[in-house]
């Protein structure tokens, strides 16, 4: 079987090394350089979406902003999965408000501003305190702006106003600032034959908008609403493979925050504390194979590596920590890789993490920091 990736990063990288013992081949369509390349070493293997296309037996997705034209192209070719639709609804968060609104899912009130005076009427609807994000765009806290006092509104109307300038196709989209407890996510995957199987709720900590720290956890109420939720969204879009919703728990009420229609980021724990990892159940689902086991086999954690290009001898020497590196060229808050690190109960888990903190600076891994010194307390 061979599969072939929309997108040439780490998710697609990841997909490959998952794929292998499954005899599962990935290559991965560089949407920029047009390039066919090997999602390990990033050689060149071909050019041009219609030979990649021509040798796949199935294509997916690693990211929601591709463009309209080359979905379409691999629409037509009956080899695409999930759907057209459900990555345009990933990356438009106009076209996410009202999927969610469709398939009966919570989430934040909205008001799409194209304009001043829709600016003006998303004030009085939605109220202030707000958040505005860009349509379009916008990733890891990028494209986003909070109104926090009226006499604000003039100031940022002037940067949406640019960010809507850009393209024809972009607008804001305003929505109320909710008072949440902490954020989780739960990915899931859902079969060609209508089968859904769901991994544990992860906690999520974000730094400056980016995702730092991400913990599996335990929690029945939390765990039923988020898969009745998964379940909605996935049928009304008829679904197959990975699915990642992002959630606001308001004093044990979810909200969805986003969708993500890929393998995601707050889904990495699974590679070592998971039966079978997204990326493989992601390849299982998209090739009409039957979903592995999202059963937690031990406690773990996600720690994102951002900026870094090497890790103190410590972390290797950690029972039970495993590194992900990514290939990147090092660069200032650029995801160059991740760690895993996991325990054979939750105590342990939260020793670990503390026992880390001695190791990775501060600066660079301030979540892991926060939660030592709140472990201490």
């Amino acid at each position: 079987m061979h599969v072939l990736v929309l997108g040439a990063g780490q998710l697609a990288r990841m997909m490959s090394l998952a794929g292998a013992p499954l005899n599962i081949k990935i290559s991965a369509y560089d949407v920029g350089s047009q390039n066919i390349v090997h999602p390990l070493t990033q050689t060149v293997i071909g050019h041009g979406l219609d030979s990649a296309i021509e040798t796949a037996d199935v294509i997916t997705a690693e990211f929601e902003h591709i463009p309209h034209d080359i979905l379409a192209i691999c629409e037509q070719s009956g080899k695409f999965l999930p759907s057209s639709e459900a990555i345009k609804a990933g990356g438009d968060r106009r076209i996410e408000k009202g999927l969610l609104d469709d398939a009966g899912v919570r989430n934040a009130k909205y008001y799409v501003i194209n304009n001043r005076e829709d600016f003006d009427r998303a004030i009085e609807h939605v109220g202030i305190p707000m958040v505005l994000k860009s349509a379009l765009g916008g990733y890891d806290g990028k494209g986003q702006w909070r109104l926090k006092d009226p006499a604000q509104a003039d100031s940022i109307w002037a940067e949406m106003a640019e960010c809507i300038a850009t393209t024809e196709t972009q607008a804001i989209v305003a929505e109320e600032f909710v008072p949440f407890n902490r954020e989780v996510s739960l990915v899931g995957a859902r079969a060609k034959d209508g089968s859904v199987a769901v991994y544990p709720l992860a906690e999520n900590v974000h730094t400056d908008g980016v995702l730092t720290l991400s913990t599996a956890i335990a929690d029945t109420e939390l765990q039923q609403q988020a898969k009745q939720m998964f379940t909605a969204v996935a049928n009304k879009l008829n679904y197959v493979g990975v699915l990642a919703l992002e959630f606001f728990d308001v004093d044990g009420t979810l909200l969805v925050n986003e969708i993500a229609p890929r393998v995601h980021n707050s889904g990495h724990w699974t590679q070592q504390g998971a039966e079978t990892c997204q990326f493989e159940n992601h390849l299982r689902a998209v090739c009409g194979l039957p979903l592995g086991s999202t059963k937690l086999i031990r406690s773990t954690s996600m720690i994102n590596i951002l900026g870094e290009d090497s890790l103190p001898q410590a972390v290797l020497e950690m029972d039970g920590c495993h590194v992900h590196w990514y290939g990147k060229e090092k660069r200032a808050g650029r995801k160059m890789g991740h760690i895993n690190v996991c325990g054979d109960y939750n105590g342990e888990l939260q020793r670990k993490l503390c026992a880390l903190a001695d190791s990775l600076d501060k600066d660079a891994f301030p979540a892991v920091h926060e939660f030592a010194a709140n472990f201490s307390e």
